[in-house]
């Protein structure tokens, strides 16, 4: 049996002394996270149940503000809906476009450095607000794009920005082309695949196809479900490229969710129905990651089980 330690007096006071020291290291990371985290997250909810335009008191108003979001608010739909084609458009996209440049990455240059280095400056710079101004320059009516399209004899003279079956498709672009934090995991995750495998894999006369599918993608599939949660949360609440490139617009084409939000929020002084909608916001982010999770028995694999 475990016998009690009797501690003495100065064993005591060691360890509050050793206490307090870890304390004031995790102090202004505790503090930060209290004043910017976890109070404005309970204040957000108990808002939601709130009429409160931030110049008035709030009045308690009860389901209100939930029951107008799923009956009698159009926007609200509507931006759930474009927020869902461009999750379930730009997400694969980007995911896969980012495994074939860490495939191409993948090999021994001495140039492959740089390269990694230049791929990665997007996701670095998309989400400044002077990237989006330069893309909403460039898919404009005398844009790049439509210059480059005519230096090649194809006439083009539309805003791609304000078509409405463009719009859309312009974010997309943009969001794809932020493609350097998923790619660099992708690489790191191709570097721990031995080499023994595909060299077995030649051996007994396995092509570049059957490798990818047999070796490459079974053994990167936990990499492939982290980059899926962390890329599907980061679209859903995509809103910067929104605002400044489309503003949601034309016809409310590119009104995503967070942008709707925003607008409700700090534009039309509704803070109650925004906190209520950041609240769906966030049950609908947390169902899917649980179905990501739930679903990752069936698709993801680790080493350690593969017998």
């Amino acid at each position: 049996m475990r016998q009690a330690v009797t501690l003495t007096p100065a064993m005591r006071s060691r360890r509050r002394r050793e206490t307090g020291v870890g304390y004031m290291f995790i102090g202004p990371w505790l503090i930060c996270f209290l004043a910017f985290n976890l109070i404005p997250f309970l204040i957000s909810f108990v808002l939601s149940f709130m009429d409160y335009n931030m110049l008035s008191n709030p009045t308690f108003v009860g389901l209100a503000n939930y029951v107008k979001l799923f009956t009698g608010d159009k926007l609200f739909k509507t931006s759930l809906g474009v927020t869902f084609r461009f999750v379930f458009i730009a997400i694969p996209l980007r995911l896969a476009f980012a495994l074939l440049v860490a495939m191409i990455l993948n090999r021994e240059s001495r140039m492959v450095p740089v390269y990694r280095v230049v791929y990665y400056l997007p996701s670095i710079l998309g989400g400044s607000v002077a990237v989006s101004v330069m893309w909403r320059y460039c898919f404009s009516k005398t844009g790049v794009l439509n210059t480059a399209l005519q230096a090649i004899g194809i006439a083009s003279n539309i805003s791609w920005i304000s078509n409405k079956d463009t719009a859309l498709w312009s974010l997309i672009l943009l969001f794809i082309w932020q493609f350097g934090s998923p790619m660099l995991i992708f690489l790191s995750g191709l570097k721990q695949i031995p080499k023994s495998y595909y060299e077995a894999a030649e051996c007994d006369g396995a092509g570049p196809l059957v490798r990818f599918f047999r070796i490459t993608l079974p053994l990167l599939t936990p990499i492939i479900f982290f980059n899926l949660v962390m890329q599907m949360i980061g679209g859903f609440m995509v809103f910067s490229q929104a605002m400044i490139i489309t503003d949601g617009g034309p016809m409310n084409r590119t009104l995503v969710y967070a942008l709707y939000l925003y607008r409700q929020s700090f534009a039309y002084y509704k803070m109650g129905y925004g906190c209520a909608m950041a609240w769906v916001l966030m049950v609908i982010i947390g169902f899917f990651t649980l179905l990501v999770f739930r679903s990752s028995s069936a698709w993801v694999f680790y080493e350690n089980e593969i017998k």
